[in-house]
């Protein structure tokens, strides 16, 4: 029997395990473990690599969410849009505020947010919509555009999961007011603990953001506001310089990875494969499909000695943590549905095609079973 694993970092980080150990060693010898030049160079290849002008390091993605909203003025009484279906730091960000969060559902025949229900929520109050990018598939970011202008909210994109995709020949991420990127393990830029990064297209307010996540100041000592503790390492910064050269690569092979996958589940009925909006090009962080039955086909992959996981077991709005919208099990029927059907295969860069072929043989012995 094989062995196939969810995601295997060692395969994935071999061909460039030396140059990694020399970035952390240089840190090291250096004695420069907060912020200096590995970080302000990785700041300015990031920016490079997405077409923004600046980048901004934070110590994750949550806080990094979380110090764009502050800086955009958002707080008590406020209302921020954003998907049900998503992982919670996108909304604990917005609760972290004081802002109400206000859920949508996702899309039909997808799992990104239902761009056609965000209108029916704007109120007098609404001053931000959250958009995902989930599983590094893009949305439609024009439409997102055209109702945030017409309404005048900050269009705030949560690139986790996407970092290297494209919509329209640009990268996500250049088309928000602002936007969040995570440099957790597993994500496509994946560093050696948590980190993240944010950017924004007015000066002044990036400006502010990184001021915001480094305790409200410019220069030591004067702080001209309070702010929050967030900054990026200096070793994950010279660790994330060297994956950054191989993150193209990596993506590529994502979505080699995804089509051979496409290919060997063809066919299948009752077997929902990931869907790709027009003129988008992904990066599969997952390649998540729907089935009828994933309890069943999870247990026999597992029994097969193939690994798979769960992207997301709830809607957010069944659990605890948001009973006070009183918005349970029903208000939202889309991602619910999701979330009892979804189940995310095995896909990294290094993952061979005799273990993706293997998977989806797997698959079909299940279905015929």
């Amino acid at each position: 029997m094989k062995k196939v694993k969810f995601v295997d970092f060692s395969r994935q980080h071999a061909s460039i395990r030396t140059a990694l150990v020399e970035a952390a060693k240089k840190v090291i010898e250096s004695g420069n473990y907060i912020g200096g030049d590995e970080v302000k160079s990785f700041e300015k290849e990031m920016a490079q690599s997405i077409g923004v002008g600046e980048i901004c390091g934070v110590a994750c993605a949550t806080s990094g969410l979380f110090s764009i909203l502050k800086s955009c003025g958002i707080g008590p009484g406020d209302e921020v849009i954003t998907t049900v279906h998503t992982a919670i730091p996108t909304v604990e960000a917005i609760s972290l505020t004081g802002a109400n969060v206000v859920f949508c559902d996702i899309a039909e025949g997808g799992f990104n947010i239902d761009l056609g229900q965000i209108e029916s929520k704007i109120t007098p109050r609404t001053k931000a919509l959250i958009t995902v990018h989930l599983y590094g598939q893009p949305l439609d970011l024009d439409k997102a555009m055209e109702i945030c202008r017409k309404h005048k909210l900050f269009l705030l994109e949560d690139c986790a999961q996407a970092q290297g995709a494209e919509y329209r020949g640009r990268k996500v991420g250049s088309y928000g007011d602002a936007a969040a990127f995570s440099f957790f393990p597993s994500k496509t830029l994946g560093g050696f603990g948590d980190g993240g990064a944010v950017t924004a297209k007015d000066k002044d307010l990036l400006r502010k953001i990184r001021m915001f996540s480094n305790h409200g100041r410019e220069s030591k000592y004067f702080h001209e506001f309070e702010g929050i503790n967030s900054r990026l390492d200096a070793i994950q910064a010279a660790l994330l310089r060297i994956c950054l050269r191989e993150l193209d690569g990596w993506n590529a092979k994502r979505r080699e990875a995804a089509s051979w996958y496409d290919a060997g589940l063809d066919g299948i009925s009752g077997l929902k494969r990931p869907s790709v909006l027009p003129g988008t090009v992904p990066v599969y962080h997952l390649y998540a499909i729907m089935v009828p039955d994933r309890e069943a086909l999870k247990n026999y992959l597992n029994e097969n000695g193939i690994e798979s996981a769960i992207h997301y077991p709830y809607s957010l709005n069944v659990l605890p943590a948001y009973e006070r919208l009183k918005q349970g099990k029903g208000h939202f029927p889309r991602a619910e549905y999701a979330c009892e059907h979804v189940l995310s295969l095995p896909l990294y860069p290094g993952i061979s095609r005799d273990e993706v072929d293997y998977v989806c043989e797997t698959v079909k012995k299940c279905f015929k079973k």
